[in-house]
């Protein structure tokens, strides 16, 4: 063990009579970055809780350097040198507050900064924090409330505040989820700097592809235990039995691909942006359309375009040959077009709400009678959620804000699946989301599609769309650069059709 290792020895956790870590033994040796892989309800945020030090009430042991460290509270956790970077961003941020004085945080709470300090004074030593992941953030941005900031800026904001504390174990969990191309490929190089200097990286991801490029080993947490760990070059087909077992394994490899012949969406002449060129394009019962776009490209654009959210800036919409212009939201529901939206904590939740609640949101009508509220009927609706889609609750009267990100993103999905959609739209649903969760929400999906409805899945990640999309559109600066099957095409080409320039 070298001097700085982190050791975990028999870590067990349980909330009630629901154990979640049992037995969990796993080292984080320093200059390396450990993957850190499992299926939804593996334990993986439970464990990251316990090296942080919000769940103290633990069994077992965390040694730094052979010497066992006490992580009773956060603070406990920061002061031996742990930074944790949570896949919840607004958990990272606080509401009300600029720029400069979410990244300056700490050092107010702790007196380092005076409370009555003025903001002009806090511009250059907050720069100097941004600049831990080479962000160069203009005074006006320093000065903006942080609740005005896209998630993309949020999470490079949690993820520069971390780094300025020279961490000596740094925990990512799902850092990209919000990222562009560019932002990945920047905290990529500063994740190697770190390494290179000695710090211990613990990185949390369901995108294989970023484990492959960046960890140096891995490990697979299964139901509370570790199930495998392996050193670079990984062996994917063993860590994805590993993580789902030999029989989720072979499902996900029966993909078969189907052609719909009956049009559900039309659009024709769509413009999303001053600067793009109009397109059609035409969306068929029976497949699930992946549309595929880095940042910027107009994928959410569309999305809230079809769902009434926005206007587009020009073009026409019909549903089954009849014109369709929905006035909002409400009006689109009514159609039986439903969104999952890309941010689904800030447009699909409400604080405090339980699963129930959630789920009956957007159908006050199911579960009333007049003005009266059938609370055995909410109740009913979130139960079955729960058994549909596998979600990891106490029941239905749960907090879904407590629930992990793979859980909340199920219980969105599956709401609107109660509500028998004619088109489903579904916006980056795999974000921050592990492989087990992707693979239900993606059966769930498909058999949407199967039974004679349409899908549209829009997402950055081509892996994503391949999985789930029976067809793949790619959508460059607003417009249509590539439209095929996926058997068809294949990664190369859609990466290729993605960062043509026009």
């Amino acid at each position: 063990m070298h001097q700085g290792d982190i050791e975990i020895r028999d870590i067990e956790m349980s909330f009630g009579a629901n154990p979640v870590l049992r037995g969990v033994d796993m080292s984080i040796p320093q200059g390396a970055v450990t993957a850190l892989l499992g299926a939804n309800g593996a334990g993986k945020s439970t464990l990251i809780k316990v090296l942080s030090g919000v769940y103290p009430e633990h069994k077992g042991t965390v040694q730094f350097g052979g010497k066992s460290v006490h992580l009773g509270s956060p603070a406990d956790s920061r002061a031996v040198g742990i930074e944790t970077v949570y896949q919840r961003i607004d958990d990272g941020i606080i509401p009300g507050l600029s720029v400069a004085e979410n990244l300056l945080f700490e050092r107010i709470v702790t007196g380092k900064i005076r409370r009555i300090a003025s903001l002009s004074s806090m511009i250059a030593p907050a720069r100097e924090v941004a600049q831990a992941l080479e962000l160069d953030w203009s005074n006006s941005f320093l000065r903006k409330d942080v609740f005005e900031l896209g998630i993309a800026d949020k999470q490079m904001l949690t993820l520069a505040r971390s780094l300025s504390r020279t961490p000596k174990l740094l925990i990512l969990d799902e850092p990209t989820s919000a990222l562009s191309q560019v932002e990945v490929d920047r905290l990529f190089e500063v994740i190697r700097r770190l390494r290179d200097s000695g710090v211990a990286i613990l990185y949390v991801s369901h995108r294989l592809g970023e484990i492959d490029s960046l960890a140096d080993s891995l490990v697979v947490l299964r139901d509370g235990t570790i199930r495998g760990e392996q050193r670079t070059p990984f062996n994917w087909d063993e860590a994805l039995g590993h993580m789902l077992g030999e029989i989720a394994v072979r499902e996900m490899e029966e993909f078969q691909e189907r052609r719909g012949t009956e049009t559900c969406l039309s659009l024709c002449n769509i413009q999303l942006f001053q600067r793009s060129r109009p397109f059609d394009l035409t969306v068929n019962n029976g497949e699930v359309l992946g549309i595929v776009g880095l940042l910027g490209s107009g994928k959410s654009e569309l999305a809230r375009g079809i769902y009434g959210a926005d206007n587009f800036i020009s073009g026409e919409m019909s549903i089954g040959g009849i014109p369709y212009a929905p006035k909002g939201p409400p009006a689109a529901i009514k159609e039986r077009v439903f969104l999952v939206p890309e941010d689904r904590a800030a447009e699909s939740m409400l604080p405090g709400w339980s699963i129930a609640q959630t789920v009956s949101l957007p159908f006050p009508s199911k579960i009333t009678s007049g003005f009266v509220l059938n609370f055995s009927e909410e109740r009913k609706g979130g139960e079955q959620i729960i058994a549909d889609l596998g979600v990891v609750a106490t029941g239905a009267d749960q907090g879904v804000d407590a629930l992990s990100g793979g859980n909340q993103q199920k219980v969105v999905v599956g709401r609107w699946l109660q509500g028998n959609p004619k088109l489903l739209l579904l916006d980056e649903p795999f974000r921050g989301v592990d492989i087990g969760a992707r693979r239900e929400i993606s059966k769930k999906t498909r058999t949407v599609s199967g039974e004679g409805n349409a899908v549209i899945v829009l997402t950055s990640d081509i892996d994503e769309a391949l999985e789930v999309s029976d067809r793949i559109v790619v959508l460059v600066d607003g417009e249509v650069r590539f439209d095929s099957y996926v058997t068809q095409t294949n990664r190369e080409q859609i990466l290729s059709k993605m960062s043509e320039v026009a």
